[in-house]
Order: structure tokens, then sequence, then C-alpha cells
């Protein structure tokens, strides 16, 4: 098969490499599309790979083209998005169910070959299977989307709440939709960029506030008032909006950190205090998984994206390149704030 090989940093080549063998209890996935993550990025461009040469790619969707012995829950043709994470399904936090937070697990994309190839291998629990209505490219934002979902879980959602939701990136909106499809009130969505915050009203979203506006937050008030939010997700992973989270959220709401920050982050004692004050509970989120594996995540994105209650556009996809031309999507991330949304790899 042909695959996007890593070497070094910033060493991708699309070469000739065996295809996977599958054993026992195993599935060979042809990839149908897959997306690059802000993950990838420094493994391709930076020093961030485990190992080398490796294939990386994890979010990804396709069909089923052979089966290993045992497996009975998929067949050869199924259409599949691929699940990355391989608990091991023994440890103490796996037997709760906490597989995120597994500390001998492996990641297909990571420490296993992954999806920026014709064909990739995985354990039979690790797919799940989606509608014919659903296309391969939407499905390749199967991941995102349960990120985005096990997020709004991890501060024990209700409905009937304003939330707001900071950051209109992929993770964003899906987080946005979740929060729609559970009955919020109305939601919010915080960013810099006009053409996301369009893309925020085209899935659904109920007001978008633009915080480069000098008068934000007399639009955040004549909203909600001194009320605040019922919960708030940040999604980013800035300084910013990681400070304005403690702001907007309200009495007793519920604040959860989805997006991975990569700099330091200090709180004025005053910024701080608000945590005391308000007493919002405040969690964090990683990864997308619950038990049993792997988790209503997967199976809800399935299922609502089949009705089309979660609504994929095609604005939340920036580019798309043949699997050949991996090169040429990784070397669109070399000019900062170039890309805006997913850059997509189609096999055919």
């Amino acid at each position: 098969m042909k695959a996007g090989v890593i070497y070094a940093k910033d060493d991708l080549r699309f070469e000739e490499m065996p295809t996977p063998k599958i054993g026992i209890g195993e599935v060979l996935v042809k990839v149908r599309a897959t997306g690059i993550c802000g993950s990838d990025i420094p493994r391709v461009l930076g020093n961030g790979a485990h190992y080398y040469p490796i294939v990386i790619g994890h979010e990804f969707s396709g069909e089923v083209v052979e089966v290993g012995e045992k497996v009975t829950s998929v067949k050869i043709n199924d259409r599949v998005a691929g699940v990355p994470l391989v608990p091991c399904m023994e440890c103490e936090d796996c037997q709760k169910g906490s597989y995120s937070q597994c500390k001998h697990y492996s990641f297909i994309g990571s420490s296993l070959p992954g999806s920026f190839a014709e064909y990739v291998k995985m354990p039979e629990k690790n797919v799940v299977k989606f509608d014919d209505n659903v296309s391969y490219e939407q499905a390749a934002f199967f991941e995102p989307s349960t990120v985005g979902l096990h997020g709004l879980m991890r501060a024990n959602y209700r409905g009937g709440e304003d939330v707001a939701i900071l950051g209109g990136g992929t993770i964003g909106l899906f987080t946005a939709q979740w929060a729609r499809i559970f009955g919020a009130k109305r939601v919010f969505v915080f960013d810099i960029d006009n053409d996301r915050l369009a893309l925020a009203k085209k899935l659904g979203v109920d007001v978008t506030i633009n915080t480069r506006d000098a008068d934000f937050m007399k639009q955040v008030k004549s909203y909600v008032g001194d009320k605040g939010f019922g919960f708030v997700y940040e999604t980013a992973g800035v300084d910013v909006t990681m400070k304005l989270s403690f702001e907007l959220a309200g009495n007793r709401s519920g604040v959860c950190f989805i997006g991975t920050p990569t700099r330091d982050l200090v709180f004025t004692p005053k910024l701080l205090e608000n945590m005391l004050r308000k007493e919002f509970n405040l969690t964090g989120s990683w990864m997308s998984y619950s038990a049993p594996f792997p988790g209503e995540e997967w199976t809800l994105t399935a299922y609502y994206f089949s009705t089309g209650a979660l609504k994929f556009h095609e604005d939340l996809i920036f580019k798309k390149f043949p699997l050949s031309e991996i090169n040429s999507g990784f070397n669109m991330y070399k000019t900062p704030g170039l890309v805006k949304g997913k850059i997509l790899l189609l096999n055919d």
C-alpha cells in the first residue's frame, strides 16, 4: 500500500510500505477520508512523533475489507469510523470505564500506525458502523464530534440553561451542536473570526459574539444580564478564552476546559476569585471515551449524524487533497493563520 511516512522533522514521504496483516479479533479498513488534527502538526512539522519512521493520522472513516478470526460485530463492506484509543482494558482506570486515563494505552496514529495510509488495522471494538446516508467525509469528523460530546458530559450538562462555547473551531462547533441537541436554552459561540461565527449560525447556534469587538461584554449582558451562563465550554486552549470562562460563568455553573493549552496560564487573584465567589464547578476533559467502550460519545455521533440533528456543513472543511498530496496539506500549516477548518485527505 501507499502511505505518508514520517522519517524526521518535516520529512514526510508518500511511499510504498507493506499492507498491515490482521490477527485474531482485528479488522482491516480501507481508509476513505482522514482529517489532519491539530495534534498531528507537531508530529510532522516538529519533533512530536513517538518514533521514526511512523505513519500517523487518527480522524478517519472507511470500509472494512478484511476481518480476522473471532470477529463477530462487523463484516466486509461495513462503513465504519475509526476509534483511535486502544486501552489496556485491565488497569484500574479501564475497569472503572475511565479509558482516557489508562496508563498503558496505545493510540492509532500516535504509537500505532495510523490513517495517513491506504489501509489501517485495528481491533474489532475500535470501529463504529454508520449508515449509508452518512458520507465518508462526514464520518471523518466522528472523532472531533466525540471530543465535544465528552466535554459536554464532563460538566454534568443539563438542558434549560444558556451555554457559552469559547472557540469556534471544529470541536467548538460540535460542542455547540451537542448543547443544542440536548436542550440548551440558547447556545452562544465566542470567537475572533467572523467566518467561523457565520458557520456557527449555519449549524444552528443562537447567538455569535466576536470578542474583538470592544463592547462584546455589553452584548453579553444584553442577553444574560449579571446572571452569566449555566455552562461554559472552553475549546480553544488559549490564555484569553480560558480566563474569559471565569468571567462568563454564572453562580454554581459548570465550566469545562476542552482545549489543550500550549503556554503558561497565569490567573490574577481577582480573576481566580470568580471560582470561589460563584462556586462554579471547573473540570477538564480528555479525549472521548466511556463505558461500554468506546462509549455513547461514539454511538450517539453515529445516530445523530444519520438523523441529521447533528449537522454537517461543507464549510467545516477548509481544503481537500488526495492522500498522495499529503505534503501539500501539511505545508499549508507553515503559514500561520492560513488554515481555517479541517484539511481532509481522500483515498478513492
